[in-house]
């Protein structure tokens, strides 16, 4: 299956594999298209200059292709990619920086995919003075220890009925079941395969209701 070029370029969505976050609009005629399934690098056609370009060719910030998904009439592509670096030519991660309108709630919708790769990152970028940091120098045992107490401090809050409480210490043991997650170098998609492992589809469409296998 591939998409439908008969009536042209076709746009392509590029987002982040691990934040999910939106990174760009670009277009890909057929030739485009195939480079990118050869090179798993992403690679699309400029309408302005009428030629061929390889995302970071030029500066370096190549992206490197995890999936690729066609929506329903084949005509437009959903691209997830590793970033080696901003997607934007002005140096922002992503090309969709410009905000013309905020929603009421203004949390961070993959605040938990960000937060994971802010965690991973320490782990080779050092800041002076990161709790981070200073959890990886302690070890397994330190970061364990505080697993324990933050899932300890879970409970109270809930026997307490102290949902505020409850959310600040949840915020906490998942914090970090994170450091330790990376430490011992679990990924946040380990985790979600387990999960998806543990659920049995009853029916053959993406649709359908998902059983726990193991719950």
């Amino acid at each position: 299956m591939k998409p439908d070029f008969t009536k042209g370029l076709v746009p392509a969505i590029v987002t982040d594999f691990h934040t999910r976050e939106v990174l760009m609009l670009a277009y890909m005629n057929e030739e485009a298209y195939i480079k990118t399934l050869e090179t798993k690098q992403t690679w699309f056609y400029s309408r302005s200059r009428d030629e061929l370009w390889n995302k970071g060719a030029t500066s370096g910030n190549i992206q490197e292709v995890q999936s690729i998904d066609l929506d329903c009439d084949k005509d437009t592509l959903l691209i997830q990619v590793i970033p080696k670096g901003p997607a934007c030519h002005t140096g922002e991660i992503s090309c969709f920086f410009n905000q013309v309108a905020e929603k009421d709630s203004n949390y961070d919708s993959s605040i938990i995919e960000h937060l994971m790769k802010e965690v991973e990152e320490r782990k080779t970028e050092v800041l002076e003075g990161s709790y981070t940091n200073y959890l990886y120098e302690k070890g397994v045992d330190k970061i364990g220890k505080k697993v324990i107490e933050e899932a300890g401090e879970v409970v109270i809050a809930a026997k307490n009925e102290d949902n505020e409480e409850l959310t600040k210490e949840v915020s906490d043991l998942l914090y970090h079941t994170f450091v330790m997650m990376a430490n011992q170098g679990v990924t946040l998609e380990d985790v979600k395969q387990e999960l998806s492992n543990r659920f049995a589809k009853k029916g053959n469409n993406k649709g359908d209701r998902q059983e726990i296998k193991k719950w």
